[in-house]
């Protein structure tokens, strides 16, 4: 009994310091979002706001108009956010489409240097992000794709597709080729087959690799950095526009970040079931 107890004490007070280590920064970027300028400077550091106020969110909202560098803040987090939102919504589409026929293809038809193709591609998940920039920079000036949806979007594409890829592959091996013959023995073609029977069956892993490619996507910095300096300029660039050289806007950062938080936590929140449902779907055969 004794080392019942000590053996689940053990495994709460591990939960409990998972938790603490996952949910404490985003405990403490909320907490300080409504945190008045003021009460950063203040010692002790208090884990609780002593007072509460939303100046940081209305400054966003531009109820409280407020300017950095002589631009609206608001004007400012409004297109970081609609670019944030674009680029991560095109990106997921474009990989979740060319991924899934390429899947298939890997899964259903039989061409020369079939294995060796799949394997380079994935084999590109190894290769780091930098080591790629400075070709890729050349290629997207050559193309006037700096700075442009479709240039930021395709770079997320090519990131996260070996990646979607190789899921919806597994996916794809998992499930029933005898539907499939049955449909080829009733005249249907192989894209009717494909949009018609395959993709319904393939719903979680689709929708896991959506969750995975748009997360990735909303996530990125050193990409958009470089490629997004301006125009299409998303959140993860912005926010850290926020400390200036003589000061530091903690309000404005936290604030800006909780809400950056709050779309990709909905897709989790909401899809998780698909999420896991998906991963799992080629485990079994």
């Amino acid at each position: 009994m004794k080392s019942t107890i000590a053996y689940r004490m053990m495994i709460w007070a591990g939960v409990g310091v998972l938790l603490i280590w996952s949910l404490g920064p985003i405990y403490w970027t909320i907490a300080s979002s409504v945190t008045p300028s003021d009460d950063f400077s203040t010692r002790p550091i208090n884990f609780f706001p002593q007072h509460f106020t939303l100046d940081h969110y209305s400054r966003l909202l531009g109820i409280n108009i407020a300017r950095i560098g002589g631009v609206e803040v608001f004007k400012q987090f409004r297109a970081a956010l609609l670019n944030s939102v674009v680029t991560s919504i095109a990106a997921t589409l474009l990989c979740v489409a060319i991924s899934s026929l390429g899947a298939y293809a890997f899964t259903r038809l039989q061409f020369p240097g079939r294995k060796v193709l799949f394997v380079a591609v994935v084999a590109t998940l190894a290769i780091p992000a930098y080591a790629v920039l400075i070709p890729l920079y050349q290629i997207m000036i050559k193309l006037h794709l700096v700075d442009t949806y479709v240039g930021v979007s395709l770079i997320y594409v090519s990131a996260f597709l070996p990646l979607s890829l190789w899921l919806l592959r597994s996916v794809f091996e998992a499930l029933p080729i005898a539907l499939e013959e049955a449909a080829q023995l009733d005249g249907a073609g192989r894209l009717y087959i494909f949009f018609n029977i395959v993709l319904p069956l393939a719903g979680p892993g689709l929708t896991a690799a959506a969750i995975l490619t748009f997360l990735g996507a909303w996530g990125q910095y050193l990409v958009p950095l470089i490629f997004s300096p301006q125009a299409t300029k998303p959140l993860t660039v912005l926010i850290p526009e926020f400390v200036t050289k003589n000061f530091i806007d903690y309000g404005l950062i936290t604030a800006s970040g909780s809400i950056a938080i709050v779309i990709p936590a909905l897709v989790v929140i909401f899809l998780n079931r698909y999420l896991v449902s998906g991963l799992l779907a080629g485990s079994v055969k």
